[in-house]
């Protein structure tokens, strides 16, 4: 590689990852003050830069928030995507997919689950659609092709139950048991707030009967 180039080179990844520790020292900074109330100048400050540097990256207050949700969309769609490579029946897929939203409860993974809840509220809030919520947008398509290839091993390999419209089941269920996982995720974070059952009990029982409900009982799954 001639000096040139590897200068080149350089630049482009210490840029890449500038932008990416703006866009982590952002996502802290929402979590803890909230979209609305968090400041460009809260931001570069987390980051230990000049505000002068986050607006070089991040023009507009809105790009750097659909920047977070994108690159926390974007570590979804590794995980589906990891799941739906593994070499396992399409049962096990799911259940590993239900584990995936389990440990979403994690408190170093929850803020994900939180500010994703609250981008969501904000873009529905705002007159028109946010500058460049076309790229989060598509990486949530990906989100969803990666699903629908573990849907295709369900149905391939006959470990889910046949006489179940399984596209719309399981939409249904991976939809339900999402966003019921976010909202217990919601509530750990209120303080005061007692369950008579905790969180993770209630989702491991969802869990089981989702499980249960769509396991063919002949496959060779069902004994595991």
């Amino acid at each position: 590689m001639d000096p040139k180039t590897r200068w080149e080179q350089e630049r482009l990844e210490g840029k890449k990852a500038r932008e990416s520790s703006i866009i982590e020292a952002a996502e802290r900074v929402f979590n803890r003050k909230g979209i609305d109330k968090a400041t460009m100048r809260d931001i570069a400050a987390e980051d230990n830069v000049g505000i002068a540097t986050v607006f070089r990256y991040f023009p507009k207050k809105d790009k750097l928030i659909v920047a977070v949700a994108t690159h926390l969309i974007s570590l979804e769609e590794e995980a589906f995507r990891a799941i739906a490579a593994t070499p396992v029946t399409g049962i096990e897929k799911l259940e590993a997919l239900l584990d995936h939203f389990l440990n979403l409860q994690l408190p170093e993974l929850s803020s994900r689950s939180r500010f994703l809840e609250a981008f969501e509220s904000y873009a529905a809030q705002q007159a028109e659609p946010l500058e460049d919520i076309q790229q989060y947008n598509d990486v949530h398509r990906k989100v969803s092709d990666a699903f629908a290839e573990i849907i295709a091993s369900c149905t391939q390999d006959g470990s889910v139950r046949s006489d179940l419209p399984i596209e719309e089941t399981l939409s249904t269920v991976v939809n339900a048991f999402g966003i019921f996982s976010k909202k217990l995720s919601l509530q750990r974070s209120i303080v005061m707030f007692e369950s008579i059952v905790s969180a993770d009990v209630q989702l491991d029982l969802l869990k089981r009967m989702f499980l249960d409900y769509l396991r063919n009982p002949g496959s060779a799954s069902s004994d595991l």
